[in-house]
């Protein structure tokens, strides 16, 4: 008998066809999963197993929920743990794994695609802009949960780069003061992205000034992905200021020589 397993899996953003291949598969192979209902799409298990069991999650404690998972691995069920997003990030996996391992219960962990890069593909931006921003932070406001020391907001603004901001929907005024004492301007681009690649996704741009404005306009209080960046300014694609040099004519790397400009 193989050793008991389970497995973590990133169910995406939403849209039930932004899952891995893998994750798919073993979603559909497995005798039990338990998932987060309040953000997981349903539709990802049209094509499971008659006879496995699907069982929600948002209405159990930690204790609870492994307690589900070591009965069905210890009979030898595969058993799927469905997490929305990327379960690395903000996932609160680490505990789930650490009383798993203390069963004899090994987890691992599929990726998925995560709700930042979903948010920022649905506003149709690149975070990573050369010679503007070439570093992303995720991150979030500080709540309940405090920060540790150094992970402030105000001192990770101050490096000016791209951020995109999970579970901080309702702390957005306190978002954006710590944004302007860290140095941003009222005029700097933001978006929102309410509930990417869902159908009743809504995207909300605008900026640093008018973000809370907006999204109480917009009646978006969770569920938002805030992406606070210069990369956020609409006017860059039509400028052309700024442009990566791989695909210059004039720029050699390993797999093509660039054309001198005297050619």
């Amino acid at each position: 008998m193989t050793e008991p397993m389970v497995y973590i899996i990133g169910a995406g953003p939403g849209d039930p066809e932004l899952v891995t291949v893998k994750g798919k598969r073993l979603i559909e192979e497995a005798d039990l999963i338990l998932y987060t209902d309040s953000l997981v799409n349903p539709d990802l298990f049209k094509n499971i197993k008659s006879e496995a069991v699907v069982q929600k999650s948002a209405g159990m404690d930690l204790e609870e929920i492994v307690q589900v998972m070591v009965e069905a691995a210890k009979k030898g069920k595969k058993t799927a743990r469905v997490h929305t997003g990327d379960p690395t990030v903000y996932g609160a996996i680490l505990e789930q794994m650490k009383k798993l391992a203390e069963e004899g219960i090994e987890a691992e962990i599929v990726p998925g695609v995560s709700s930042a890069f979903a948010a920022a593909a649905s506003a149709g931006l690149e975070l990573t802009v050369p010679e503007l921003t070439q570093t992303v932070i995720l991150t979030r406001a500080e709540g309940r949960t405090p920060m540790p020391d150094k992970e402030k907001l105000v001192d990770l603004a101050s490096h000016q780069c791209s951020i995109a901001l999970f579970l901080s929907a309702t702390l957005i005024k306190k978002v954006v003061r710590e944004f302007l004492e860290a140095g941003w301007t009222q005029e700097d681009a933001a978006v929102v992205v309410y509930k990417a690649s869902w159908p009743d996704e809504k995207v909300v741009r605008t900026t640093l000034g008018n973000l809370h404005e907006d999204m109480r306009a917009n009646g978006i209080t969770k569920q938002a992905m805030v992406i606070i960046s210069k990369a956020a300014d609409q006017e860059l694609i039509q400028s052309g200021t700024y442009e990566s040099k791989l695909y210059d004519k004039t720029f050699t790397h390993g797999y093509r020589k660039g054309v001198s400009a005297h050619e």
